[in-house]
């Protein structure tokens, strides 16, 4: 195989666009108005490439285990390792190389950062080895990443994360992974199961409804973090969220995928209600 063709399945089993996850490690001194003062400092960049390259460890990981599962996937059996371009071998010492390398990073940024790091690997480590298969558990599991990122963030900047950000981050959390989740039930059909056992377990209209009842309460909870920012600017955000929650809801149930980094990339009225809500929360918090 050509070394440009091998390059490129390394740097697809990193997944690198799921990165834009990690861009909530930013968060906090975003939403806490430091975000200026946080970046100009030299090693700014060092919380986010850490927990790159540990997301990447994950993924990477969870491509191992789940590559005889991945060749009854109509997408995911493209992947290098389940089409055989990289092996196994190769895959697991990368994985390795990665973890060491984020957690070398993690250490030179604080203690607590490092924690919430380390937290965030087991956790997904666990998800990609067992808990993965437990309906709920998954979904929660994936949440999780979302929260110990916004933690970490808080960590690594020094800013303290609110009751309503916590619970707006987590809720809609549940709701993009339930999405997730309720995309490729109704994708993969009568074979789902052969691709992820969890799918067999929830009933018919068990996602949907989940989906619907935290995507109502993210309203509900980041209404109530604006409110509490006494801007009068934020509050004209509500809408650019409302309208960005059931544009996802329709993008799923339209069977265009589940996958947040995705449907943000790949949908163009998601990415400008995204941009939108950035511009306008920024707006909000640095203007005055």
């Amino acid at each position: 195989m050509p070394l440009s063709t091998t390059l490129r399945c390394y740097l697809t089993l990193l997944r690198p666009t799921q990165w834009l996850k990690n861009l909530m490690i930013f968060f906090p001194p975003f939403l806490g108005g430091t975000l200026f003062t946080a970046v100009v400092r030299p090693a700014a960049l060092l919380p986010f490439v850490s927990f790159c390259l540990a997301s990447s460890a994950t993924y990477v990981l969870n491509d191992l285990l789940d590559r005889e599962n991945d060749r009854n996937h109509p997408e995911k059996r493209l992947r290098p390792l389940p089409s055989g371009r990289i092996s196994a071998v190769s895959a697991g010492m990368l994985a390795l190389a990665l973890a060491l390398a984020a957690v070398g990073l993690a250490w030179s940024v604080s203690l607590p950062f490092l924690l919430f790091l380390a937290i965030y690997g087991l956790v997904s480590c666990a998800y990609s080895i067992r808990l993965k298969e437990y309906a709920l558990v998954d979904i929660f599991c994936i949440s999780a990443g979302f929260l110990l990122r916004l933690e970490a963030g808080g960590a690594a900047f020094g800013v303290t994360i609110s009751e309503w950000l916590f619970l707006s981050v987590f809720l809609l959390a549940i709701f993009l992974s339930t999405g997730k989740r309720l995309s490729e039930k109704n994708r993969l059909g009568a074979s789902a199961a052969d691709h992820r056992k969890a799918l067999a377990t929830y009933p018919e209209g068990f996602l949907d409804g989940t989906m619907y009842l935290t995507g109502s309460a993210v309203l509900v909870t980041y209404t109530l973090y604006v409110i509490t920012r006494h801007s009068p600017i934020l509050i004209y955000s509500v809408p650019l969220c409302c309208f960005g929650l059931l544009r996802y809801i329709l993008r799923v149930q339209s069977g265009k995928g589940g996958d947040p980094t995705e449907s943000l990339t790949r949908d163009l009225p998601l990415f400008m209600v995204g941009l939108a809500w950035m511009l306008m929360v920024g707006w909000g918090i640095y203007a005055p």
